[in-house]
This record gives C-alpha cells, sequence and structure tokens, in this order.
C-alpha cells in the first residue's frame, strides 16, 4: 500500500479509541505518522502519541472550542498536516463537536476518523456480552434515572469512583432489583486494565482501589464474565517481566510478553558496537568475495547485523555468499539469514547451542571440500568451545570479532530498586552476558522473581551467579522463551502456587 502523506491544509480529527494503541484504527496509525503538527488531549494515553513521527510536534489542546480550532486552522493554511487527536471517538465529545463545527464555518477541508467507542470496547475486554442493544450514559454530566432505570438491555455508565454510590442507590430506587450484576472496570484495554464483579446492592464497598475514569457495565450480561473474560484471564496478567535487552532487541519479546498479559519493562544491559578496528572485518568480507571460504557460521543475529552492515558498506549484496555454506546456530539467526534472501544450509537438529551445532557440523573432507576455512564472525566475549570444536573436525578458523558487547549503563534507582527487591515478577535473559551485566549494573533478581533462560549456556551463567532457573525452552528463541514462562505460570497457578492472573498486581502490595 503506497504511503502518500501530504494532506497540507486540512484538518483530521482522530480519535484515538479506548486506550490501547493496537485499537487504532489502520487511517488513524497512517495520520499520526503523517502528522506534523498533533494537537492532543491529556487523557490520550502515551503509547499512542508514541506512534507519532519523529519529527511531529505535539501540542495540547488549550482553550474554549473556538480557540482551539483557530489555531488548527491557522496552521492548516500555513501548510502543516494537522491531525486533532482525541479520546475515543472525536464526535461523540461536545467540546470537539464544537470545534469541528467551527472549522467547518472556514474554507478549511476536515476529515473524521472515528474511534472504536470505548462503550463497547471496555466491556469486550472484560468479557461482557453485551449483545445486540445497550445503553450508554455518562453519569458524571448529570442524567434522567427514570428512563435510564426503565431501558431493556444492559448499561453501560461512564463514572469515577465517587459517582457509584449515588448510581446504585438511583438505579435501586427507579426500579432496578438491587442483586443487579454489575462489573467496573478501570484501565479499560490497557495491560493495567482491572475489573471487579459486584452487585448493585455492593456497588459502593467492593471496588477496592479503582481510581480514574471508570467503565461500570450493570445488568445479566454480566455474569457470562466467568466464561468470556479472555484479557485478564491471559498467563501473565499484570505481571511485570523485566526484559534486559538491548533496545534495538527488545520489541519481539516485549511484544510476545504483551501478548500474554504481561507489562515488559525493558532494561538494556549491554550496547552493541564495532569492534575497535575494521580491520579482521574488512579482510574477511574480502576473503568471501575471493572464495577463501567453505562455511560461515553464524552463532548470533548480532554477527548476521554486522556482516550484512559491512557488506553495504563496500557496495556488496547477498551475491557475496555465492559458493558459500552457511550454518545458524538457531532458528533466530536463521531468520535474520533468510531477511537477507538466503536459505542457511545447516541448523542444529537437536539443542540450539554451540554445541547443537557441533554434533552435526561435517568434519573438513579433502576430497569433496574444495576450501578447508570457515568464516566465524562474532562478538568479542564469545566463548572458544565453537571454534575449538571446529578445529578437532579438521577445518581452519579464521575467528573474527564482528561487534563488541559493552556494558550498559545503570538503570534508575527506581528499577534497581525493584529488581532487588522482588518488584519484578519474572526475568527473561536470552544470551550469558545479558546475565552477567544486568548482575553488574543492578544486582541480583530477587529470591521471588521467576528467571527464565534462552538456553543451557545462558542457564548455566546464570546459575554460577547464584540465580534458580526456572523456565528454559526446548528450542533457544525469543518466542519460544516466552511461551514456556507463560506456560510456567499457568502450570503454577493451576497447582494453586499462584493467585489468579486478575489478582497478580495485588499480591505485590
Amino acid at each position: 500500500m503506497s504511503r502518500v502523506c501530504k494532506t497540507a491544509g486540512q484538518i483530521a480529527f482522530v480519535g484515538a479509541g479506548p486506550g490501547a494503541a493496537g485499537m487504532l484504527t489502520v487511517r488513524a496509525q497512517h495520520l499520526l505518522n503523517c502528522a506534523e503538527l498533533l494537537v492532543t488531549d491529556p487523557d490520550v494515553p502515551p503509547d499512542v502519541l508514541a506512534l507519532a513521527g519523529p519529527s511531529a510536534e505535539v501540542r495540547p489542546a488549550v482553550g474554549e472550542p473556538g480557540e482551539v480550532a483557530k489555531d488548527l486552522v491557522a496552521e492548516a493554511n500555513g501548510g502543516r498536516v494537522v491531525v486533532r487527536l482525541v479520546s475515543g471517538d472525536p464526535l461523540t465529545a461536545d467540546a470537539v463537536v464544537a470545534e469541528a463545527l467551527a472549522v467547518a464555518r472556514t474554507s478549511t477541508p476536515i476529515e473524521v476518523v472515528p474511534g472504536v467507542p470505548m462503550s463497547t470496547a471496555v466491556p469486550a475486554f472484560a468479557g461482557v456480552p453485551l449483545g445486540s442493544g445497550h445503553t450508554e450514559a455518562d453519569v458524571r454530566a448529570g442524567v434522567d434515572w427514570t428512563s435510564l432505570a426503565a431501558v431493556p438491555g444492559p448499561l453501560v455508565l461512564h463514572a469515577t469512583a465517587s459517582h457509584l454510590a449515588e448510581t446504585a442507590a438511583a438505579l435501586i430506587e427507579h426500579g432496578l432489583a438491587p442483586n443487579t450484576p454489575v462489573a467496573v472496570t478501570a484501565a479499560g484495554t490497557l495491560p493495567t486494565q482491572h475489573t471487579v464483579d459486584t452487585t448493585l446492592a455492593s456497588l459502593n464497598g467492593d471496588i477496592g482501589e479503582l481510581v480514574g475514569p471508570l467503565v461500570v457495565t450493570v445488568g445479566s450480561v454480566v455474569g457470562q464474565r466467568t466464561k468470556l473474560s479472555w484479557w485478564e484471564s491471559r498467563a501473565l496478567y499484570g505481571w511485570k517481566v523485566l526484559v534486559p535487552r538491548t533496545k534495538e532487541q527488545a520489541g519481539a519479546m516485549s511484544d510476545r510478553l504483551a501478548v500474554h498479559g504481561a507489562v515488559p519493562v525493558e532494561v538494556p544491559t549491554i550496547s552493541v558496537e564495532p569492534p575497535r578496528s575494521p580491520a579482521q572485518m574488512e579482510r574477511a568480507v574480502k576473503g568471501l568475495v575471493d572464495g577463501r571460504y567453505q562455511w560461515v557460521v553464524f552463532t548470533s543475529t548480532n554477527a548476521v547485523r554486522a556482516v550484512w552492515d559491512k557488506f553495504a558498506e563496500f557496495g556488496l549484496d547477498a551475491r557475496a555468499f555465492a559458493g558459500v555454506k552457511i550454518a545458524c546456530v538457531g532458528e533466530a539467526t536463521a531468520e535474520r539469514v533468510a531477511a537477507m534472501g538466503i536459505v542457511p544450509e545447516l541448523l542444529p537438529s537437536g539443542e540450539q547451542s554451540s554445541d547443537g551445532l557441533l554434533a552435526d557440523f561435517p568434519p573438513f573432507d579433502d576430497i569433496l571440500d574444495p576450501v578447508d576455512r570457515v568464516l566465524l564472525p562474532r562478538a568479542d566475549i564469545a566463548t572458544e568451545t565453537l571454534a575449538a570444536g571446529l578445529r578437532e573436525r579438521g577445518w581452519e578458523i579464521d575467528d573474527v570479532t564482528a561487534y563488541r558487547t559493552v556494558r550498559a549503563a545503570p538503570p534508575p534507582a527506581e528499577t534497581r530498586e525493584m529488581i532487588k527487591t522482588g518488584g519484578f515478577d519474572a526475568v527473561c535473559f536470552t544470551s550469558s552476558s545479558t546475565v552477567r551485566n544486568l548482575v553488574g549494573i543492578a544486582g541480583k533478581p530477587h529470591t521471588r522473581t521467576i528467571v527464565a533462560c534462552i538456553g543451557p549456556a545462558t542457564a548455566e551463567t546464570a546459575i554460577e551467579f547464584g540465580l534458580r532457573v526456572d523456565v528454559q525452552p526446548e528450542v533457544a528463541q525469543v518466542g519460544a522463551l516466552v511461551d514456556a514462562l507463560a506456560e510456567h505460570a499457568a502450570q503454577l497457578r493451576a497447582e494453586g502456587a499462584l493467585p489468579p492472573p486478575r489478582k497478580a498486581k495485588n499480591r505485590r502490595r
């Protein structure tokens, strides 16, 4: 799909939806990425604002609707791509409707991009099936209680904690049964969403510490939550999981953790930098072009990236690998190679590690192999296990430093305190260096924190540092690591060792 961004001279009123960035429409995401000026309300979540283009100016909407509209028109007429971003759906907020009408009275064209309505999205995330008919009301603005209590079907009410007692009393007074089921949801659709089940009679006393805007669903359909509470019932829901990875690498793991309901907290422990001298890598690339190598063995995605970057520097592409066989230590590394348009010849059939690769690596055959040399581009701190094993199989090894791993700066004091005191439910280690560096910059995770390690070498290092390894996947991949952690949590919960997912947040209080 082509990306045509230039919409200067037009103002787009864009709905941010109920809260979660993933609930934005495709059109809304496109316009956020194109925006040169983003005029926003304070209740738009930071994750949504983060989708704006890197050069976009973000400005709060200040003043009465007429003043905001005047500012929007002036900016659009000045040639900027202007987006007015609001929480929820633009034309369901009276002030935003007034802004749109004021803009419409000028010659400036407008576009309206609806947002997913909070009144249907939040009950859906809470597992409440509204069915084909429901009634929505904002009790913060005052309502006709007689009419509201008389409507058929479930009620979806917008409120804060201070309105709940009045709401319950008024609905009971006007005919609803005191035992009518009620679900009160805070932070709807966000990773911190929390829903309390109660009744109208107990509404004011059962909500605990729920704060901020609340969505209150009233009616018999609330009883279906036990069957449909999919969002808050995920295995890692409410868990804070430490992700000690570089900023460039943390994304895939964080996304996978979020799928299982966790709140990932990224703490870079290493920084990947080029080698101090480029000479080794330059000779290695020249050797590839000249046919010096029979094999290239990649032990990490960072090594693949380092070689590819060097290719780009010299104006080369995947054709430089012509006639060379490629081996990868694991599937994640193989996927990175495949992204270059190359299918590796060798992956470990068993354990995805240096030992697993050695078990399958063929010995040098002076009749079948025209060249006896293997290129091994690695980190500066890599172990000698693989190189030594390949030499035992008769190969000559060019062990080249493709990149350096440098310890990152310590995280903020609050994060270090959480690590040491058990503020994190789990930590996911993806290499021995992440173990060493996390302990070095922040200290050892508390014994109550579940430790997940991607493979045997990483687990061995964790044990050397006195950590108890709870989770290790069968396949050394980020996705498998996160899935194994989720499976472990579900098993512990089934055994009664953990509370239900919706209470995971409260057990640390």
